[in-house]
């Protein structure tokens, strides 16, 4: 069944136009029904977007109907975000179209669209909420997020992001995991990988002033970068630059006097282009390190080598994906309902690690176990085997995770490393961010 507004279909359900939502918010404003005709005639109110089960669920307070496991999905499928939570979502959908079940159930999806405003996320939350759902994964956007928090976490929901970054996601609710890393996290990898895969022991940072990500991943790298080497002052020099610097030389003499090896720049593609190619000119020998921000157009248009070869940074999924079990199985579904030649968004690859990690939560707190217990699950994650990477939640529900390095080569980017989590001896020892 298909009307304008709303979408019914085997193994999902959703609710997401005007009509249906504002009969969803008269009969919670209503009280109770008067009778069994007012309830049929508000149930077919509702252009059939909603099964019996979760109608009687929300409006009778019936308990659900316990042959089925119901996932919540809250993503922005109108509005300004729509691009980005339809990618979200399909990478739920393929997830579940290849693990359709859990706990010997069929799994529902049952979809919320927040359409891309506040308010509509904390309606939409409300809507999930009176689903029984056992988790939700979602939403694109942190703001969105955010919202739909404060519901899921009244109502003791646990809920996984795919692509936040965020840190008050999850640091302000013990209810919501992710699966992308923290912006500062990166800045751990490229650490990682400056020392123990490149062997360096002197590097520098040049960080935009004012930049609130650039000050918190150099904040991080440096202090990974002290730790790994040991020496506290192996951070020998860090150049604070306006956005609108014209002369860099100042700073490019003070690098190479340092002896500094690396240099951490968490600047934009095309600013970070501009200065490696001014730092060569100067006779800048240091290997220039950055973010995810590099995984852009700008690198593969740089057209010289010579500047290309001398940048690596830390991406959110190394896309050579066919290396891993997991990737391998995405890579073959994904390019079976989309084409042989296509090449799959980071969110789609993270929201399939999301639904994965739901429906392993689900079958670990085991059959009639309630969304406490399902939360408890996913608080215990310890290297789950994900499209992108080994997966550990921390104690606030952030990922620790394994971070590629990529770099351009003839013109294509590839994967040169990937920094793994550190575990030590005790299997039981907690793992630290890097």
């Amino acid at each position: 069944m298909k009307t304008a507004n709303c979408e019914l279909r085997r193994g999902r359900t959703g609710i997401t136009g005007r009509k249906g939502l504002r009969a969803y918010k008269a009969l919670r404003a209503g009280g109770v029904f008067r009778g069994a005709a007012m309830a049929a005639a508000l149930l077919f109110s509702l252009t059939g977007c909603v099964v019996y089960d979760n109608f009687a669920a929300a409006f009778l307070g019936a308990a659900p109907a316990d042959d089925v496991v119901r996932i919540g999905v809250f993503e922005p499928l109108s509005g300004a975000d729509k691009e980005a939570g339809e990618l979200e979502l399909a990478g739920i959908e393929l997830a579940h179209a290849l693990y359709p079940e859990v706990l010997g159930k069929p799994v529902e999806l049952v979809v919320a669209d927040n359409r891309s405003g506040i308010d509509e996320a904390k309606n939409a939350a409300l809507w999930l909420a009176d689903r029984q759902v056992s988790v939700v994964l979602g939403s694109y956007r942190s703001t969105l997020s955010l919202a739909g928090g404060e519901i899921f976490e009244e109502r003791g929901i646990p809920a996984i992001s795919v692509s936040n970054s965020n840190p008050l996601v999850t640091n302000a609710n013990d209810y919501y995991f992710r699966v992308r890393y923290v912006e500062s996290f990166q800045g751990v990898a490229i650490a990682k990988y400056a020392v123990e895969e490149l062997q360096t022991a002197k590097a520098a940072v040049m960080r935009e002033i004012g930049n609130d990500f650039a000050a918190a991943v150099s904040q991080a790298f440096s202090d990974k970068y002290t730790a790994l080497t040991g020496d506290p002052e192996s951070v020998v020099y860090t150049a604070d630059y306006p956005a609108d610097m014209a002369d860099y030389s100042g700073e490019f003499a003070k690098i190479k006097e340092t002896g500094a090896e690396v240099v951490f720049l968490p600047a934009a593609a095309e600013a970070a282009v501009e200065i490696v190619a001014r730092a060569q000119d100067s006779g800048v020998q240091a290997l220039f390190l950055g973010t995810d921000l590099w995984e852009a157009e700008a690198l593969l248009q740089a057209g010289d080598s010579a500047v290309t070869d001398k940048m690596a940074f830390s991406a959110e999924l190394g896309q050579d994906l066919e290396q891993s079990a997991p990737a391998k199985e995405f890579m073959a579904a994904f390019r079976e309902k989309y084409g042989a030649e296509a090449v799959p968004a980071a969110a789609t690859a993270l929201a399939f690690d999301a639904y994965m990690l739901a429906r392993e939560a689900i079958g670990s707190a085991g059959a009639g176990a309630g969304r406490d217990a399902v939360k408890t699950a996913l608080a215990k994650t310890k290297s789950f085997a994900g499209v992108s990477g080994s997966i550990t939640f921390d104690e606030n529900g952030d990922p620790i995770k394994s971070v590629p390095i990529r770099a351009v080569r003839d013109g294509a980017f590839v994967t040169l490393y990937t920094a793994e989590p550190n575990w030590g001896e005790d299997p039981e020892e907690e793992p630290t961010q890097g």
